[in-house]
């Protein structure tokens, strides 16, 4: 299992690698997640995986993106970034996923996320609707 910390701004061009390899994921400028919650895994020397959230509310966040490398998919890695964020963050988490990102909408629900809302449109090239998910850590 990779390590996981938080990140920081030394650690700006693996997560801008990982977005631009991750079409599927939201696209936001690296440096933006400097200003949240930003949490980072590295499997031996390198960044392989982030997630990035915001508070928006007492006890309320919204995870801006979660996102690992190609190589580094289907081993549990986005799980372990999300239950480090669950331990260090609590109350409800809030999420947007691509209707066609069933890979993503499996590993949310298993960890206990629950469909709130559909958002036709939501997504940019190419357009497409958005599940909004909730999820409420103790």
């Amino acid at each position: 299992m990779p390590v996981i910390r938080p990140g920081d701004a030394e650690d700006l061009a693996a997560i801008a690698a990982i977005q631009a390899a991750s079409p599927e994921a939201a696209h936001w400028p690296p440096a933006d997640y400097l200003a949240h919650l930003l949490l980072v895994a590295v499997g031996d020397t390198s960044v392989i995986g982030f997630v990035a959230a915001r508070q928006v509310a007492d006890r309320e966040f919204e995870i801006l993106n979660v996102a690992v490398a190609p190589a580094f998919r289907r081993r549990g890695v986005a799980r372990g970034l999300l239950c480090s964020l669950f331990h260090q963050c609590q109350g409800a988490f809030y999420l947007e996923v691509r209707e066609s990102n069933l890979a993503a909408h499996m590993c949310y629900k298993s960890l206990g996320f629950q469909t709130v809302t559909y958002r036709p449109a939501y997504y940019e090239n190419p357009s497409e609707p958005a599940i909004v998910m909730k999820f409420h850590s103790c």
